[in-house]
């Protein structure tokens, strides 16, 4: 992971937004037979429910009662944990964030995402080490705390307000010990891109480009450390085919549904040597994809 200025979306969509499925088709509601048959009424398309009401934003000050420590933090605790153990610097964890910054604009949602403890901006830190598993937080800080010295972070008077649920403390994944030389069986392309299935899928169809697919993914910069992972976080991601990186495009278009692969992606077909975008993972990356449905 990278140093947090708000909770993004995983690396996987640096290129391109996560795309949700098409809707369902609306359903037709049948009406009685008109007096005319010669002029049928139309049916009646049944309109969309409204969307779930956003929760109000909570207060920018701390309320009397709320635990204030040096670092100019201050706590309350929402609902209290299930778990006993608390997150290491060493560790990742898997939250669910709400904010809301000094001018009251939103960030983050239900969507769990995966953070390394030893990344976070301060405040989150002094925050998720206090707590456990199941546990969910709001806490106040000034922007220093929010996002310590991430390019871009917002500056001046006004407290950051954070929801923090922590959801899970993940085990980590085992580093594949081919990251820097594939195996002699692997298969390379004309584009460079390298790969090697590890498990056979079940199914017999192939994505396109413009496929939607529903995957599970870990990813390694060569030196071994893991920048993102679906798995860790919990859920799988959702997205086109043509809205990620290059070497995503063409290497699950090679898969079946239910096949696990191992990707050697060359720097020029994921991020680049030197990304422009702070953050994202530089040179050459390893991904292990699992594909578990064409859309």
């Amino acid at each position: 992971m990278r140093p947090v200025l708000v909770p993004s979306l995983p690396l996987l969509f640096v290129l391109a937004c996560e795309t949700a499925p098409p809707p369902a088709p609306a359903e037709a509601e049948a009406k009685a037979p008109p007096a005319a048959p010669s002029a049928p009424e139309p049916a009646v398309v049944r309109s969309a429910p409204p969307p779930p009401a956003l929760p109000p934003a909570p207060d920018p000050t701390p309320p009397a009662d709320a635990v204030k420590t040096k670092s100019g933090l201050a706590m309350v605790v929402l609902t209290k944990g299930t778990g006993t153990k608390k997150p290491k610097a060493t560790e990742s964890v898997r939250l669910k964030v709400l904010g809301f910054m000094p001018g009251g604009q939103r960030f983050g949602g239900p969507t769990p995402t995966l953070m390394s403890m030893s990344e976070v901006a301060p405040g989150w830190g002094e925050a998720l080490s206090q707590m456990v598993e199941g546990e969910k937080r709001r806490l106040w800080m000034p922007p220093a705390l929010a996002f310590g010295n991430a390019p871009g972070a917002p500056a001046g008077d006004g407290n950051v307000v954070l929801e923090l649920e922590l959801v899970a403390i993940p085990a980590p994944l085992p580093v594949p010990k081919d990251l820097k030389t594939p195996p002699k069986d692997a298969t390379k392309t004309a584009s460079g891109l390298v790969y090697k299935v590890l498990t056979k899928g079940t199914g017999t169809a192939h994505p396109t480009a413009a496929s939607q697919v529903s995957v599970h993914y870990s990813g390694w910069s060569k030196d071994g450390k893991m920048f993102d992972s679906s798995v860790m976080r919990g859920e799988p991601s959702n997205f086109a085919l043509n809205q990620v990186i290059k070497g995503w495009t063409e290497g699950v278009q090679l898969m079946v549904v239910g096949e696990k692969a191992r990707f050697w992606i060359p720097g020029a077909l994921a991020y680049g040597d030197k990304p422009m975008r702070p953050g994202a993972p530089s040179g050459d990356l390893v991904f292990d994809i699992e594909l578990l449905a064409i859309r």
